[in-house]
């Protein structure tokens, strides 16, 4: 039988209260519902991909669909998390932490987009707020044109 009365001491948070704590911890890194959603209407139009996969395996970043044949790799940036020029609100609490967090997720955001396309990728990034069947045209739009290109060299 193990004795559970001992257990570590957590470390510090940088949560502002321990409901802002369990409330990031409860967030998602995938399968948000807007996220199934433009994936859901994205399927529906034929195209399959691949979930959260890295398009250069040696560099750590994950797009939320990816379409290897075409190297096309799309993410579903959040309003809040990639600081939406229309639907991102600046936290009241803690907020020289969380705009930092956003800009350094903006920057990360640049770079990400750098580093694909000089690898030859196109990158396509939409919001969070964006109707998937819309998104999931210009994903489809998209695609096409880099078969077609990569068909044509």
């Amino acid at each position: 039988m193990t004795d559970n009365t001992h257990r570590e001491i957590p470390p510090v948070s940088w949560a502002s209260t321990p409901g802002t704590r369990r409330s990031m911890q409860s967030n998602k890194g995938r399968d948000t519902k807007p996220e199934l959603a433009l994936r859901h209407a994205v399927h529906a139009l034929g195209l399959r991909y691949r979930v959260a996969y890295r398009p250069i395996p040696s560099v750590r970043r994950t797009a939320d669909l990816v379409f290897t044949k075409a190297r096309l790799a799309v993410f579903l940036d959040g309003c809040f998390w990639h600081g939406c020029p229309s639907h991102h609100t600046v936290s009241k609490t803690n907020a020289d932490y969380w705009s930092a967090k956003v800009e350094t997720n903006r920057k990360r955001d640049r770079q990400t987009d750098r580093l694909l396309e000089e690898a030859g990728w196109t990158v396509l990034r939409i919001w969070e707020h964006e109707d998937p069947t819309a998104a999931a045209a210009r994903v489809r739009d998209l695609y096409r044109g880099r078969l077609k290109a990569t068909a044509d060299e």
